[in-house]
């Protein structure tokens, strides 16, 4: 959906508001996609995305590596170079990659590692155990160099990790909600789990308002505003808000304007929303 078409944004994002989620993709005869391609990777330069944010506000940002590109984060490094210090990077590696990779990512602006899932794998047996060694040794290589990890799990598998998510002992953020559906409401016990950490866990979870598409197929994603509401409520100091521009595969069904618009409607203070655009991922991201 063209930035031109999509209407005006309903507020502005306050001075130093970050958008902590977010892809770009450059010229695909420079940058080489992995082999486990999930979707059509779109064109959406670093510059076409710096005008969105422009428009909305935006003064700070956090780059989430695409699956698109596996575990080759060249396309994302290039861009945060190009932006500087008012960016952060969150790339995927392999778990046991040398550490004066992770002194040169770190240089860079990178702070976190993610752990992503797709988000439409069915349950499996014994896939959650399976996660859980890489998961083990990020947890203490990033413990060791004040980074953190980044969740993005189905709603099936975000439940089973639990446990796992309970112990560690660096930041995480949870992105897209922990992808619990919407339509199943703020009872069910995945989402009453998730809350249950933010309440009582060490202060280590964040939950990223993202990609509201993938767990709601509402009009106006109605069924997710008390699932929103509900966790801006219970920790309104460790939620965060992300674009997940460009949408990947809804870049056609939503706009980033309308997205937006939707942190206006669930979090209607204005305090509360300088909370989660500017002071959560300052304090987060050590901005």
């Amino acid at each position: 959906m063209s930035l031109h078409h999509e209407g005006e944004p309903d507020f502005r994002a306050p001075p130093l508001s970050c958008d902590c989620h977010f892809h770009v993709f450059g010229p695909a005869e420079r940058y080489r996609y992995g082999s486990d391609l999930r979707y059509a990777p779109p064109h959406a330069p670093l510059e076409d995305y710096l005008a969105l944010a422009g428009r909305l506000g935006f003064e700070r940002f956090v780059f989430v590596q695409p699956s698109a590109y596996g575990r080759d984060n060249a396309c994302m490094l290039d861009a945060m170079r190009e932006v500087g210090a008012k960016c952060r990077g969150i790339v995927d590696i392999d778990e046991n990659v040398p550490d004066a990779e992770l002194e040169r990512l770190h240089a860079v602006g990178v702070r976190g590692v993610r752990i992503n899932v797709s988000p439409i794998k069915p349950p499996e047996a014994g896939f959650a155990a399976r996660l859980l060694p890489r998961i083990e040794r990020l947890n203490a290589r990033c413990a060791e160099i004040g980074w953190q990890l980044d969740f993005l799990t189905p709603g099936w598998l975000t439940a089973e990790l639990m446990g796992t998510l309970r112990k560690l002992k660096v930041d995480f953020t949870v992105a897209h909600m922990g992808m619990f559906l919407a339509r199943d409401g703020v009872n069910q016990p995945g989402l009453q789990q998730l809350l249950d950490l933010l309440r009582h866990g060490e202060g280590r979870c964040w939950v990223k308002l993202t990609g509201v598409y993938r767990m709601s197929i509402a009009p106006g994603f109605a069924d997710a505003a008390p699932l929103a509401r509900m966790l801006i409520e219970t920790a309104p100091d460790r939620i965060i808000w992300g674009s997940d521009y460009p949408h990947l595969s809804f870049a056609d069904k939503v706009g980033s304007v309308q997205l937006f618009n939707l942190l206006g409607q669930w979090a209607p203070d204005e305090a509360v929303r300088r909370r989660i655009l500017v002071d959560n991922p300052q304090r987060l991201f050590r901005f």
